[in-house]
């Protein structure tokens, strides 16, 4: 049975599954795919789902022109529950709390590091760090892969955009900050409701994280105010100098709580979305063997066009946020529907990529579909869009580069198993349930690296 959902002011919204928001909730937290398929052959391009918690529906969108008609319009504001969830964690300053003007004001601050020639200087300390984590994996003994790419991304972001090079202070970083991640990535968000019950009296079974918070705060603050005694600071190449020497328009510069809140946002959505990333685009290639050997061969011969493609494959067929949704400020009219000012909207990221009208053999593993010409603006959106895009795409990819072409020139690898990987929660995030387990068969010694960097 269907159920078609009404607004405030009496305007029919898409229909949604005839079950209990609970249920609805139930199958998104453990079988989100599944449930994504199954609304879209019932309903098509666009359909409403409930979550149990919120007192609004949420409506789904996968056609291209419709997500176009909705990330073109800036003033939307974000859906409910984002500061609940974030806020306790990367503070009111951060960059995915901020709205308007203020998040307009920052994201232009913040963009310059992300960008362009800035990639050609974190190179070099990329490669020092994959090589170095290569370095540790058991020869002939099965790992998960995607915990070694956490390693590895949180590792770049201690030392590329935290700037923390060496000492006990990048320790105890690397160990406060693995232990909140772990905390902040688990599917049912303990951290976050620890935090919330902890406000109505008592400091309540989540303690222990919150005081992990701290210690990190003490960290990082102590970080944030011995880079500002550095004599060199405006030479400084990490992101974290660029942020404190970077001004605001009116001649300003972040203050010491904002620099903070950024770091933390930087850490969030950079860590574990790129190791996701990564996780996925192994699993893909080790069960693909002609695509993966096409890879090698590309980059033996110093061609980067195919480890581009694949990446752009891997993201389009395993994105890893799901949403990136809107509330909005205005009446959104597209595909053939009208949906009032209020309503919250999100595109269904992995239903737009799996469009056969879009991609033919949506399913396939194919990187050389993208050899050709780049992916249409709103028909690949695994990082959002609009003003609203994650601010770390462009540094993501290249990360993604850097650990793909060093792991495969270096490392012969193989899947643990033949079975593709089933996708998990953990948190807002679809992640290889097992972890990607992977055999290594052997391993080359670190190369010489090249004179010239790859290009941006």
């Amino acid at each position: 049975m269907l159920s078609i959902l009404c607004d405030a002011w009496g305007v029919a919204l898409p229909p949604e599954p005839g079950i209990p928001p609970f249920v609805q909730t139930l199958r998104w937290g453990f079988r989100p795919i599944a449930f994504l398929q199954d609304c879209r052959r019932r309903f098509g391009d666009s359909f409403s789902v409930r979550f149990a918690g919120f007192e609004r529906p949420m409506v789904l969108i996968s056609d291209p022109e419709a997500i176009k008609a909705l990330y073109r319009e800036p003033t939307h504001g974000l859906p409910p529950g984002r500061n609940i969830v974030l806020e306790p964690i990367v503070g009111s300053k951060s960059l995915l709390i901020q709205q308007g003007a203020e998040h307009l004001s920052r994201r232009r601050l913040m963009l310059p590091p992300f960008h362009g020639e800035r990639m050609r200087s974190y190179e070099e300390a990329m490669n020092e760090i994959v090589e170095a984590e290569i370095d540790t994996w058991p020869l002939h003994e099965e790992f998960p892969i995607h915990s070694r790419m956490q390693a590895m991304t949180l590792e770049v972001i201690l030392r590329v955009v935290f700037g923390v090079s060496s000492g006990p202070r990048l320790e105890r970083l690397r160990e406060t900050l693995g232990s909140v991640l772990d905390e902040t990535a688990s599917s049912t968000g303990r951290q976050v409701l620890g935090l919330i019950l902890a406000r109505f009296g008592g400091p309540g079974p989540f303690a222990h994280f919150e005081e992990q918070l701290r210690e990190v705060d003490e960290l990082l603050f102590a970080e944030i105010a011995e880079h500002r005694e550095r004599p060199d600071l405006a030479e400084r190449k990490d992101i974290l100098s660029m942020l404190m020497t970077a001004e605001f328009e009116d001649g300003t510069r972040m203050e010491d709580q904002e620099l903070r809140d950024q770091l933390m946002t930087l850490l969030l959505a950079g860590h574990e979305t790129t190791a996701t990333a990564l996780a996925w685009t192994f699993d893909l290639l080790l069960r693909h063997p002609a695509e993966l050997g096409r890879l090698r061969d590309s980059l033996a011969a110093g061609d980067e066009d195919y480890l581009r493609a694949t990446i752009t494959e891997s993201l389009r067929l395993r994105p890893v946020i799901p949403l990136a949704g809107r509330r909005l400020s205005k009446d959104l009219v597209a595909d053939g529907m009208t949906l009032p000012a209020g309503t919250d909207v999100t595109p269904a990221i992995w239903l737009t990529h799996t469009r056969e009208d879009l991609y033919p053999e949506p399913f396939a593993f194919r990187p050389e579909r993208f050899l050709e010409e780049g992916p249409d603006t709103y028909a690949w959106i695994p990082f959002g869009g609009s003003v609203r895009r994650c601010i770390g795409a462009t540094f993501a990819e290249f990360e993604m580069r850097v650990v793909l072409r060093e792991v495969l020139t270096r490392c012969e690898l193989h899947k643990a198993s033949p079975e593709p990987e089933r996708p998990g929660r953990r948190n807002i995030t679809f992640s290889p349930k097992a972890g990607t387990p992977v055999v290594l068969a052997s391993r080359e010694p670190a190369r010489e690296r090249p004179a010239e960097p790859v290009t941006v």
